[in-house]
């Protein structure tokens, strides 16, 4: 057997994730498990023969189209990763011939994927196969792919068929059946290669692609004239293939002929240039971003290796195009959910771009923002006031939630989410201020910010409802987090969440009230009155939370009464099991939660609960929730480690750890779980490392498990970076910065003002804490 060609690609075993067998029956999974990305293009890791049963997938960040299905959904646009060899008539290929090895790596130090295959044909000849892949990171229109073809046994003849595959097309949703969303507008060749423009069919996005290849013998470069030729392979001797494209689009109505003279550009200079400088540029850039996110723990490789695995899958959405995107729930690996917005991006992904990368955070937001006129016709259309936001969004803030879904038994369902769970409105307020405290981007907030908080608080003013018997507000007709339950009053997440963005808004406003000019502009821009801001306080301070003498916040009215049921069975994961005579319609007459709203709202909203009462709810609601959500064990290890109950907290973080690396919903194959990747950083920093905002100011109190020896990281806060490195009785920080003014912050429980671009380290006593100095 021959030295593997890409050996360099696949050095450092912490950070390679591994396939190390065919599976068939695996393959949709390893698709989304090793898609590569780069925030603007994602491509899933389907082999590049496209075997039978492949689900290959191209996507561009806010490319949606609706023709065809009931609602806009993520295009899966023509497939570049395509590279067919055939032999003698038969395909060299994982289901056409035997195979004698297969292993395939995804390297995520380097963004690459890397792939050796040894083939038997009928004849019992043998065929190496090696690949390597990658999406740049350094210029966002460009892919790469290599192909290392040798005959072991003898000299034999070879066909070669690639190019752009437009057949591909969106999967099969419901009874909707396989759709294209797209038309081809022209194609051709030009200087040895090839060119495509498409056409989404309603929204008419113009994408343009460009591909071209060569391959290699005895080191001399052959261009390739066309895509389908014949080529005599002598015994042992390798030929490289190399592919080249570039993909780029504009919306609607530009003109297709600069857009292809554009993107020539982009593509002749990345396809005249080596492939060793594409990949040394792709990987340097891939360096900077681990050097900034990576997140370090000591005493377990394998946890090292999954978490990485997570971060990984973040950073190929990590983007930035002045709001025309944002990250849907399945990221770009996927057509689950068919690529929507939800409410994850703001409460799960966001607070690892906020910390980590501040333009793709603002971006999602400025994605809100262009939403805005829409949210503000869907308030109105429902009778209500301000803006709100649409449950399930794609390229304009529309509603696109289907009106029906598969529920959690395979049964078809009338989905309401979009008619009753509005709590997504104060969850983008709540996104918008915590970026405003994390960042301190005045400019933001005052042409974007301060106006989305506002027209969220005039939705809820108007969405309230005053009952006259208990002097109190009401939020009657509702879906909180927990699913179950549908149509119900006074959800304690959702009336706590409207209560803060009313208070919030109402506080923000008297702040600005001290900055006249800007005042009186905004007050202008929103026909915004005192009286009416006044009233939002008013309200606020009398919404409706039903909180028992024991402290149990109840979930919504009536949720006591609620038939109990026990749960007496787990799955190998610890996750409950629904008891067998209870049929999915029939959990909304119990007190069992798909997950765990209350424990939400206490995480979200840490400072203004005391621990008594964090206690005393996680103790009431943990044993009722069924964990049915990819959403809910992130969030459920969060509020364990707020009251101490590490051993179930690494349990469940467990769980969150390998939702998709373990493919533990069962549904990997329509993407990774982004709310899941989000809620497992946030774990890590937020649970064990003890990171935290207290009253604008970041505190660390580490509260790792045993098994950890140390965790380093870093945060960007307040035009800072703080660097981290920690055990449970130590804290070295050092902030980074450019100015010279000093920064508080909390360390076991002490604020301090910190120098910045000095080494500091503190050491947790028994019953105090003491600081230690430099070092």
């Amino acid at each position: 057997m021959i030295r593997g060609i890409y050996s360099h690609c696949i050095q450092d075993e912490i950070w390679l994730i591994r396939e190390a067998e065919w599976a068939r029956s695996l393959q949709n999974i390893r698709e989304a498990q090793f898609a590569i990305g780069n925030g603007y293009l994602g491509t899933r890791g389907t082999l590049e023969g496209i075997p039978y049963g492949a689900i290959p997938g191209t996507y561009l960040a806010g490319v949606y189209d609706k023709i065809g299905s009931q609602v806009d959904e993520l295009v899966n646009l023509p497939n570049p990763i395509n590279f067919k060899f055939t032999v003698d008539g038969q395909k060299l290929d994982v289901v056409a011939m035997d195979v004698i090895q297969h292993r395939r790596i995804l390297n995520m130090k380097k963004g690459a994927l890397v792939r050796h295959n040894i083939y038997r044909d009928v004849k019992k000849r043998l065929y190496d196969y090696q690949s390597l892949r990658f999406v740049s990171m350094s210029d966002k229109n460009i892919g790469v792919m290599q192909i290392a073809i040798t005959a072991l046994d003898e000299d034999c003849i070879v066909d070669v068929n690639t190019g752009i595959d437009t057949s591909v097309g969106n999967t099969s949703v419901l009874t909707e059946g396989k759709k294209r969303h797209f038309r081809v507008r022209e194609l051709g060749q030009f200087r040895n290669a090839g060119y495509l423009i498409i056409e989404t069919l309603e929204k008419k996005h113009l994408i343009s692609y460009w591909s071209g290849f060569y391959y290699e013998i005895n080191s001399k470069k052959i261009f390739a004239k066309d895509n389908i030729f014949r080529l005599k392979f002598k015994k042992g001797q390798t030929v490289k293939f190399t592919k080249i494209f570039s993909i780029k689009h504009c919306p609607y109505k530009d003109s297709h002929t600069r857009l292809k003279q554009h993107n020539f550009k982009i593509f002749n200079k990345a396809f005249r240039s080596n492939i060793d400088t594409l990949l040394n540029q792709h990987t340097k850039a891939w360096d900077k971003l681990w050097r900034r996110v990576d997140v370090k723990i000591g005493g377990t490789a394998n946890l090292q290796q999954n978490l990485r695995f997570n971060i990984y899958h973040m950073m190929i959405c990590c983007h930035h195009d002045e709001g025309a995107s944002s990250i849907g729930a399945r990221s770009l690996s996927g057509e689950g959910y068919r690529g929507h917005i939800f409410w994850d991006a703001e409460i799960f992904l966001m607070p690892f771009y906020l910390f980590n990368c501040h333009d793709t955070a603002k971006n999602m937001l400025l994605y809100r923002y262009r939403c805005l006129d829409k949210a503000k016709e869907l308030a109105k259309k429902e009778g209500y006031k301000g803006a709100k936001f649409a449950w399930e969004s794609a390229s304009t803030g529309d509603e696109e939630t289907p009106a029906w879904a598969r529920d959690i038994d395979g049964t078809i369902t009338k989905v309401h989410t979009h008619q009753f769970e509005h709590h997504i409105t104060a969850d983008i307020a709540y996104a918008v201020y915590k970026y405003y405290v994390a960042t301190e981007d005045h400019k933001f907030m005052e042409k974007f910010g301060y106006e989305m908080i506002f027209e969220s608080a005039r939705f809820w003013a108007s969405r309230v409802e005053f009952n006259n018997r208990r002097n109190k507000y009401e939020i009657n007709r509702i879906i909180g987090p927990d699913e179950f339950h549908i149509d119900v009053n006074n959800n304690a997440f959702t009336n706590m969440m409207a209560k803060w963005n009313l208070i919030t808004a109402y506080k923000l406003f008297c702040k600005i009230k001290k900055r006249k000019s800007f005042y009186k502009k905004m007050k202008t821009k929103l026909n915004l009155k005192e009286t009416e801001v006044k009233e939002w306080r008013k309200i606020a301070n009398n919404i409706e939370i039903n909180i028992t003498k024991d402290k149990i916040i109840e979930q919504f009215d009536g949720y006591f009464k609620l038939h109990k049921v026990s749960i007496t069975t787990t799955d190998e994961n610890g996750i409950p099991l629904i008891p067998i005579k209870l049929k999915a319609k029939d959990l909304g007459k119990t007190q069992l939660i798909k997950q765990p709203d209350v424990l939400m709202l206490l995480c979200l909203l840490d400072d203004v609960f005391s621990p008594e009462t964090k206690l005393a709810n996680y103790n009431f609601y943990i044993p009722k929730t069924m964990h049915k959500s990819s959403l809910s064990p992130s969030m459920s290890a969060l509020i364990a480690c707020e009251v101490g109950d590490l051993n179930r907290a690494y349990n469940l973080f467990n769980v969150s750890l390998r939702t998709d690396i373990s493919n533990l919903y069962r549904n990997t194959p329509e993407g990774i779980h982004a709310a899941s990747l989000g809620g497992t950083w946030q774990v890590v920093v937020f649970g064990f490392a003890g990171a935290k905002i207290k009253k604008e100011i970041l505190h660390i109190s580490p509260r790792m498990p045993l098994g950890w020896t140390n965790m380093s990281f870093s945060l960007l806060w307040k035009k800072n970076l703080v660097k981290l490195d920690l055990t449970n009785d130590t804290v070295k920080v050092k902030i980074i910065s450019k100015q010279k003014k000093t920064l508080d912050m909390g360390v076991f429980d002490r604020v301090m003002p910190l120098k910045p671009n000095k080494n500091y380290i503190f050491r947790r006593e028994v019953g105090k804490y003491k600081k230690a100095g430099y070092y």
